[in-house]
């Protein structure tokens, strides 16, 4: 089952000779039970489509659905609505409240929305991203690995249909990326999941079910030679 497509996106920021094409005749999908891995380096538009994908901003022609829903026919909120029932965020800038603890950040998602991971499977993803004795720990006495980890387990604690990930392994050494990559895989295989990455970083590569590259907005599907394993 399709949870996300991109219909011949495009996006241009700015107005006459400042115009910029950012992102050009996108034609993306996303699967339940399939990790996504968006390759491209800095500034290539992976951001962007990213954003579009999750419904934060709109394309400037194209259309974006969600779970087979037309996200620019739908209002404000219920765009917000989607987005908070359906959508984990993993973005490069944490987005952590600061006066937080660890251990807060889950407890305000709860204030929010209901239907979360419980108690014991919350531990156990701590578990696995390394990060269960900093539940106490503010954001500004972690390391930025650490706080990249926070971000990930707070994006999964929602348990949500589809996961979408700007460089969540930017600041990870080779062992946590490897962590990182076999759990956004068996989120996606054993929890039938749609997982996307947008990155640079390679390492990611054999965990992936589909890969697209990014060039200066345009994107490509790579075709896997026959017989070899997904």
């Amino acid at each position: 089952m399709t949870a996300i497509e991109l219909r011949n996106v495009e996006k241009y920021y700015g107005q006459g000779i400042a115009r910029v094409h950012v992102l050009s005749d996108v034609n993306f999908k996303a699967e339940l039970g399939k990790l996504n891995l968006v390759i491209g380096p800095s500034g290539s538009g992976k951001s962007t489509f990213l954003t579009i994908a999750g419904g934060l901003q709109q394309p400037s022609e194209g259309q974006v659905l969600i779970d087979g829903q037309e996200i620019s026919a739908l209002s404000g909120k219920q765009r917000d609505r989607l987005r908070l029932d359906k959508i984990g965020f993993v973005l490069q800038s944490y987005n952590l409240l600061p006066y937080l603890t660890v251990g807060d950040q889950f407890a305000l998602v709860d204030r929010m929305r209901h239907g979360n991971l419980s108690k014991g499977e919350l531990g156990d993803l701590l578990k696995d991203l390394g990060i269960e004795k900093l539940i106490h720990k503010y954001p500004g006495e972690l390391s930025g690995g650490q706080n990249q980890r926070v971000a990930i387990a707070r994006a999964l604690y929602t348990d949500p249909q589809i996961i979408l990930a700007d460089e969540p392994t930017a600041a990870l050494d080779s062992d946590r990326v490897k962590v990182v990559g076999q759990l956004f895989s068996d989120l996606a295989v054993k929890h039938n999941k749609a997982v996307v990455v947008v990155t640079h970083d390679l390492r990611l590569r054999e965990f992936a079910d589909q890969v697209y590259t990014i060039v200066d907005g345009q994107m490509a599907k790579e075709e896997r030679p026959p017989g070899t394993p997904a």
